[in-house]
């Protein structure tokens, strides 16, 4: 404590006035909003990823068609029609101010390397998904912060800590402890795990490129997420085509059917949201609380994943859920206190 504070600390009276301040009775409310808000915020990161990831599930593997392509693609398209409303009705929102819903083909070709590593991203994503268990797809798509380290050194050129480094080894421990798991209790898709670790390396690989590409859009967020989901739909619809997907979307019974057409604009309106809650979250708590949020709600997601399809776990298995948490929430604890150092050490220069 500084002399300063010693000084008013003495100086304070030794019978406290029971009635609180206006200053006090004002900054209460004010700080009881702004706990009502982070929750409220974090509830909804919570539900909306958590149902996102459910929904998808009975879309990629429950509605009697295989075409993982055509419903990544279609999310794709209701992700890129939202944000040609939000922005074509932004002019008359107060408040409201984004970039105008044009369509730039010289914008596309720019954007186009990004969007292939997108579409690989959210492809092997669900392909990961429909083929394990929703409980085990945590586990499965574990490995995005060893790629991030890896990817980082060989892209970018940045070295990692020691201490970062050992955080990988604790989670690469975990996944692979929870493959073997897996195993056991004979529900292990090889398929499935491939899928998960592709996932995992073209999330590490979006996050470096698209700070490469951000400039080409002025930084703009919204327009970087405008122009790659109309690129995905446009390379999706070969892939629809050549895979065979059409042909089964044409024999399958239920095309009609509304209830699949809603869970699969619930799925693509929950894929569009999810952007702007993750942001949202970040805005009102911290980068390091939203790891720690989304950590908190995989391990959630876990829980529920295996009640609600009555899967039965062994003792390993969930100790190895735990090692990759574990891992994962040290790591994000390095970084930030090496992130603390560096901007103590830019100050101090």
């Amino acid at each position: 404590m500084s002399s300063r504070g010693a000084m008013e600390k003495d100086q304070e009276p030794l019978v406290a006035d029971d009635k609180p301040s206006a200053e006090e009775g004002s900054r209460a409310p004010t700080l009881l909003f702004q706990y009502a808000k982070i929750a409220a915020v974090v509830a909804t990161y919570w539900v909306v990823s958590i149902t996102m990831v459910f929904a998808n599930k009975a879309l990629l593997s429950g509605q009697g068609v295989s075409a993982p392509f055509f419903v990544t693609g279609y999310q794709c398209l209701v992700t890129s029609a939202m944000c040609f409303a939000f922005s074509s009705l932004g002019p008359y929102v107060p408040g409201v101010n984004l970039p105008p819903p044009t369509v730039k083909p010289k914008l596309m070709l720019q954007v186009l390397p990004l969007s292939v590593v997108f579409i690989c991203m959210i492809m092997f994503n669900n392909l990961c998904l429909k083929n394990v268990d929703v409980s085990f797809y945590y586990i499965g798509r574990s490995l995005t912060t060893v790629f991030n380290v890896i990817c980082t050194y060989l892209i970018l050129g940045q070295k990692t800590s020691f201490q970062s480094i050992a955080c990988c080894g604790v989670i690469i421990f975990g996944f692979l402890l929870g493959v073997d798991q897996e195993g056991v209790v004979g529900s292990l898709s090889i398929a499935g795990v491939a899928y998960g670790v592709l996932a995992s390396l073209f999330v590490s690989l979006f996050a470096i490129y698209t700070k490469k590409v951000l400039p080409v859009v002025d930084g703009s967020v919204w327009l970087l997420t405008y122009y790659n989901n109309i690129n995905a739909c446009l390379l999706f619809t070969p892939l629809v085509l050549i895979t065979g997907e059409w042909s089964q979307l044409m024999a399958f019974q239920g095309l009609a059917d509304p209830k699949f057409w809603t869970l699969m604009t619930v799925a693509g309106v929950f894929g569009f949201s999810i952007g702007y809650v993750t942001g949202l979250q970040i805005q009102v708590t911290s980068p390091l609380t939203h790891n720690i949020s989304g950590t908190a709600k995989a391990c959630v997601q876990t829980v529920l994943g295996s009640w609600w399809f009555s899967e039965y776990r062994t003792v390993l298995w969930w100790t190895s859920n735990f090692i990759v948490l574990g891992g994962s929430a040290a790591y994000t604890r390095v970084k930030q206190i090496e992130m603390e150092a560096k901007h103590r050490a830019s100050l101090s220069v």
